[in-house]
């Protein structure tokens, strides 16, 4: 007896996956990544706290105060990045090449969100790029007003590099190994 002729593969569309999916997928993480989300945000809140003074600690000042949105703006991005930070921990949802690297998109946002905050909740006249680039009327003159909308940028960043991770873990599932 002859077996059937095997159907040729045909290539399938790209799933569309629904915003509200998207975010649906924090659901279902395990929780190894919630604990790196929480661990990676610590982190970032040291990170940047620390240098920015607003952790007060005798290695670095300040000398202009924080603004009052500073620690928000900090907290927000903080989440954020240890969120993007644990979709890279391996989950049965998690999406990777044959080589093993992992195949989703935001990367570069994610961290070009971060340096913004960190710009952004820094002292204008502490900041040595700044300073150099600017001078320390420019700093405060043209530098400080522009925070707040880089802080704007970098949770912006940071949303929109979580979001298509956590589209492309669900647009594009593999069965765990």
């Amino acid at each position: 007896m002859t077996q059937p002729a095997a159907q040729p593969e045909t290539p399938t569309e790209p799933t569309r996956v629904s915003e509200s999916s998207a975010w649906q997928a924090l659901r279902w993480w395990p929780a190894r990544r919630w604990g790196v989300a929480l661990l990676t945000a610590l982190v970032a809140i040291l990170v940047v706290g620390l240098p920015t003074d607003l952790i007060p600690n005798p290695v670095f000042g300040r000398e202009i105060p924080p603004t009052a949105w500073a620690w928000p703006a900090l907290l927000v991005s903080s989440v954020l990045g240890g969120l993007l930070a644990a979709t890279y921990v391996r989950s049965p949802l998690t999406t990777t090449t044959d080589d093993g690297e992992d195949a989703g998109p935001g990367t570069r946002r994610g961290w070009v969100g971060g340096l913004l905050t960190y710009f952004a909740v820094g002292c204008p006249v502490c900041n040595k790029l700044v300073l150099l680039a600017l001078g320390s009327a420019g700093a405060v003159t043209w530098f400080e007003p522009v925070q707040p909308v880089l802080q704007v940028l970098a949770v912006g960043l940071l949303v929109w590099a979580l979001r298509a991770r956590l589209r492309g873990e669900l647009a594009c599932a593999s069965p765990a190994r």
